[in-house]
C-alpha cells in the first residue's frame, strides 16, 4: 500500500494549502495511506477540527518525535526555523517510511540533506503573493509542485525551478477548504459602515505596522464612517498574541474595530471576504481579498522602488500612499477610483489563479500527486 505523508511543521496559516489535497486523497485513493504528522497536540487537534468538513476521509494522526521541553516551547512560542530543522533530524527516520512527503513550506529540503532520498518531496506552496521567497531557487530540488496561476509558472520557468511532467498548475486547495467552512458566516459588525481591513506584514523590512500602526488605529478610533478589522499577518505577534492584547486596551470601547492579533479567523478568510478594503503592504492575503475585486489601498513605509518589479506586482491595484497623515481622505479616494483599477484586478487575479477559480481543486492536485507517484513507480 503506498503511504504518503503531510507533515505539519510549519505555522497555522500553512495547514489550509495541504490539507484539503491529503482529506481528497484519502478519500479517492483508499489504496493510499494518508498521514498528517503534527509537532504538537494542539495542531493535532486543529487538524482534526479542519477534517471534519471532510467527514469521509480516513487518514492517520501522527505526533513527531520531540523533547517535551521543546513541544512545549513550540506549543507557547510557534515553531522557530531551528526547531523546523531540528525535528526533521530527529525523525528522519519516520519520513523515510513514506512514498512521498508532501509539504507547504520548504524548510523539509533539508531532509535531502540529511540523508532522506528516496522518498518524493512535493511542494504545495502557501499563498499567492508576489515575495521573491515564494520564488526561490531551492524550490528546484522538490520533485513535484502544485502551483496555481501563469504568474507562478512563469516564474518559476524563469527560474529553471520546473520540469515538464513534474508540476501542475491550477491548484489552490484553500478556497476548497474556505468554501467548506463558509456555510453560515455571521456579519463582523452589527452595523452599515464600509469594513476596511488593516493586514500588515510581519517582517520589519516590508512591515508598515512600525511607522504607521498607531497613528492608523487612533484614526479609525476617531472617526464614525468606517469600521476597522486589524488582522496582521498570522506571525507578526507570534509567540505574544497575549501581550499584544494590551496594545489594544485604549481601542476596547471602540465596537466599529474589530482586533485579531493571530485567530484562526486570521487565516481562513474571514476578514479577506468580510471586507470593503484592503489596506495593508505586502501580505499575499492581498490576492485572496481579491477573488472579488474591491478598493485596495497600500502603505510604503519604506520608500521602496517598488515600480516594475515583480515583487510589489499588487501595487499596481490601488494607489500606494506614503503617509496617514490624511488617512481618511485617502480611503475615501480609493472607494471613489475603484474603477480605474478593476481591470487591472480581474488580469491580476486571472494571472495568479487562473484555473484555480471557481475550483474545485485539491482532488485534482490530490490525483495529480499519486499519478506522479504511480508513473515513477512504473
Amino acid at each position: 500500500m503506498p503511504r504518503v505523508i503531510f507533515p505539519y511543521i510549519g505555522h497555522p496559516h500553512q495547514v489550509f494549502h495541504s490539507l484539503p489535497i491529503a482529506l481528497e486523497m484519502a478519500i479517492r485513493h483508499p489504496e493510499t495511506e494518508v498521514h498528517l504528522a503534527s509537532l504538537t497536540e494542539k495542531r493535532e487537534a486543529q487538524l482534526q477540527s479542519l477534517a471534519r468538513f471532510y467527514p469521509e476521509a480516513r487518514v492517520h494522526y501522527d505526533l513527531l518525535k520531540l523533547p517535551p521541553l521543546l513541544r512545549r516551547k513550540i506549543d507557547r512560542h510557534g515553531p522557530q526555523p531551528l526547531d523546523k530543522i531540528l525535528t526533521l533530524f530527529l525523525n528522519k527516520e519516520y519520513f523515510r517510511k513514506f512514498q512521498a512527503i508532501v509539504v507547504p513550506e520548504r524548510t523539509s529540503l533539508y531532509l535531502r540533506r540529511m540523508g532522506v532520498h528516496a522518498p518524493k518531496l512535493v511542494w504545495t506552496r502557501h499563498g499567492a503573493g508576489d515575495r521573491a521567497v515564494g520564488f526561490a531557487k531551492d524550490v528546484r530540488h522538490f520533485d513535484y509542485i502544485l502551483l496555481a496561476g501563469s504568474k507562478v509558472e512563469q516564474r518559476l520557468m524563469e527560474h529553471g525551478s520546473l520540469r515538464p511532467g513534474h508540476y501542475r498548475n491550477g491548484i489552490y486547495a484553500k478556497f476548497d477548504l474556505v468554501r467548506r467552512m463558509n456555510i453560515q458566516r455571521e456579519p463582523l459588525f452589527r452595523n452599515n459602515r464600509p469594513t476596511v481591513l488593516y493586514n500588515p506584514h510581519f517582517s520589519r523590512h516590508l512591515s508598515s505596522f512600525p511607522k504607521f500602526g498607531i497613528q492608523i488605529l487612533d484614526y479609525f478610533a476617531r472617526q464614525q464612517k468606517y469600521n476597522l478589522v486589524f488582522a496582521p499577518h498570522f506571525r507578526m505577534f507570534d509567540g505574544h498574541r497575549a501581550r499584544a492584547q494590551r496594545l489594544f486596551d485604549p481601542y476596547r470601547d471602540c465596537g466599529h474595530m474589530l482586533f485579531d492579533p493571530g485567530s484562526e479567523k486570521s487565516i481562513d478568510m474571514t476578514y479577506t471576504m468580510g471586507s470593503d478594503l484592503y489596506m495593508g503592504d505586502v501580505s499575499s492575503q492581498i490576492a485572496e481579498f481579491l477573488i472579488t475585486p474591491r478598493p485596495c489601498l497600500f502603505l510604503d513605509a519604506h520608500a521602496t522602488q517598488w515600480q516594475n518589479n515583480p515583487n510589489y506586482a499588487s501595487w499596481s491595484l490601488g494607489n500606494v500612499i506614503h503617509s496617514v497623515t490624511d488617512l481618511g481622505h485617502e480611503i475615501d479616494r480609493a472607494f471613489t477610483m475603484q474603477s480605474q483599477f478593476l481591470d487591472r484586478q480581474k488580469t491580476y487575479i486571472s494571472d495568479t489563479f487562473g484555473s484555480a477559480l471557481p475550483g474545485p481543486t485539491a482532488a485534482t492536485g490530490a490525483n495529480s500527486i499519486v499519478d506522479f507517484l504511480r508513473s515513477n513507480d512504473r
